[in-house]
């Protein structure tokens, strides 16, 4: 692991996927730290935060430019939905997407990019019976992807930092979420939102985990880590 130079308030950040759930706990959060934030996703948030800029980007064809200008440092929070069709054939959110992010960033001078992987990429062998059954292997073509994405930045020149989370979970923030290096600690497998998204922030915020894959996982009640959790969230 390796740091680089931190980006503190009130400087301006670019989030991508701010409309999903992760990325709405990054709009917030990096509000609350003083952060100017331009909140970007195709067709907008009618639930995002007033103090936020909101820019509508389509990240696999539109023009990202004004998405970034002034920016510096980005934040990825694309993802894709959890529907069977979806998670057969995924939209290349994370590979083209990235890498048109990439381009744009080179272009507008921005070297820091901080993006959302997953701890399956380095070991899908975790969680309930029906989650590595069912669920995990579902994640194929979406992991696939994630781990291309990861390839990609490492041989760019960028300062990139892939945030690998657990099993995501919504619940409140919390200040005792166990990180680790490239994969979730032994016995561990959920991770919340709201703490993903605050150590996306201590990424740009700190300059901690450049050119690396933390991963970031909590011990989370029997019920959340249960079976009957894996059908909660295959039904939502």
């Amino acid at each position: 692991m390796s740091t680089a130079s931190p980006i503190t308030p009130p400087a301006q950040i670019t989030i991508f996927g701010a409309s999903g759930r992760t990325g709405r706990a990054l709009v917030q959060q990096a509000l609350e730290r003083g952060y100017k934030v331009v909140a970007s996703d195709v067709g907008g948030d009618p639930y995002a935060p007033d103090a936020a800029t909101q820019i509508e980007a389509d990240v696999l064809g539109g023009d990202l430019a004004p998405a970034l200008r002034g920016s510096k440092a980005v934040i990825s929070a694309l993802g894709v939905g959890n529907d069977i069709g979806t998670l057969a054939d995924p939209p290349p959110l994370y590979t083209k997407g990235t890498a048109r992010i990439a381009d744009a960033m080179k272009a507008e001078g921005i070297e820091r990019i901080v993006v959302m992987s997953a701890t399956f990429v380095a070991n899908s062998e975790r969680g309930p019976l029906l989650f590595r059954l069912g669920t995990a292997p579902a994640l194929t073509n979406v992991l696939d992807q994630m781990e291309q994405m990861e390839a990609d930045l490492a041989q760019s020149r960028l300062d990139w930092t892939a945030v690998r989370p657990g099993w995501l979970m919504e619940g409140p923030r919390t200040d005792d979420s166990v990180v680790t290096e490239d994969e979730i600690a032994e016995g561990l497998i959920r991770a919340r939102h709201e703490d993903v998204a605050a150590l996306m922030l201590d990424c740009v915020e700190t300059g901690q985990w450049s050119r690396a894959t933390p991963a970031i996982a909590r011990s989370e009640s029997e019920v959340n880590e249960s079976n009957e959790a894996v059908m909660k969230s295959l039904l939502a």
